[in-house]
């Protein structure tokens, strides 16, 4: 069956280390597009982290973000689905959390990913690449205020533990009503229960009328991993994390070496399209 939808995670799969947009791999994204592919960035990004590429990488229509929980239209800013968690479970899981781990920080990320409110410290510990947010315009608020509103992401951080730890302690805190996982980044996302970029992507398809075989997925983090069960075709890159290589049906080169775009231009070759030279 012919690949009609490519859905490809971002930082560490599509870019380089330093977050860049090869030549190559735009030069193949192009001719998946002029071939009548559409190209959906699948992101843990909100939004406003993805406009930081989306002119180099071209993307200007579909994208899913914040692990599957918002599908947007880059250009109209059309949204089709945006699903939240709520404040009674951001409450009784930072409640557990509490005598479970010592220093925890909260973030809520709101209103349609533009919004983002920090707890007190939290600032301290981030950097900008973390959220693609310019560290000094975060803010600081108590934790009340972080779990008052409902959030499109809820981030868990520690100043010390290791993510892995983190998500497992997060994950069996005896709380019901969430989803969680880890992008690579040093904090762990919850989302509403049962979204993941999988579920993102497969209402994505739903309304432009295509089906799981006809996607080609590409991914690297543990948040890729239901995407690229899911789709037709899953493709992890080499420096993929143990969660998403055993998802994958096959293996790329990484990231660095610009896998995504070597798998592009070999369907591509399949199908008799010659891709320019960058």
């Amino acid at each position: 069956m012919p690949i009609r939808l490519v859905a490809t995670d971002l930082d560490g799969t599509l870019l380089h280390d330093d977050l860049s947009v090869s030549p190559r791999t735009r030069a193949a994204l192009d001719a998946a597009r002029a071939a009548g592919v559409q190209v959906v960035p699948v992101t843990a990004r909100q939004p406003i982290g993805l406009r930081q590429i989306a002119e180099e990488a071209g993307f200007d229509e579909w994208a899913v973000c914040s692990n599957g929980a918002l599908g947007v239209h880059l250009t109209s800013g059309e949204v089709i689905f945006e699903q939240t968690v709520g404040v009674a479970v951001q409450r009784r899981l930072a409640s557990a959390l509490k005598p479970l781990v010592d220093g925890l920080l909260f973030v809520s990320v709101r209103d349609g990913g533009e919004g983002f409110v920090p707890q007190q410290g939290y600032t301290a510990i981030a950097a900008d690449r973390d959220h693609k947010r310019d560290v000094a315009t975060m803010g600081s608020h108590t934790l009340e205020e972080v779990l008052a509103e409902p959030s499109l992401k809820l981030i868990v951080r520690h100043p010390d533990r290791p993510v892995d730890e983190l998500l497992d302690i997060v994950r069996g805190a005896g709380v019901a009503g969430f989803a969680a996982t880890h992008s690579g980044a040093p904090f762990v996302e919850v989302m509403a229960e049962g979204i993941s970029k999988a579920w993102g992507i497969a209402r994505l398809c739903d309304r432009l009328g295509i089906t799981a075989e006809e996607v080609l997925a590409f991914g690297d983090a543990p948040n890729d991993a239901e995407l690229l069960a899911w789709a037709g075709r899953g493709v992890a890159v080499a420096n993929a994390s143990a969660a998403a290589l055993a998802a994958a049906d096959e293996i790329s080169p990484s990231n660095e070496e610009d896998g995504v775009a070597q798998v592009l231009e070999k369907l591509l070759l399949q199908q008799s399209v010659v891709i320019p030279t960058a």
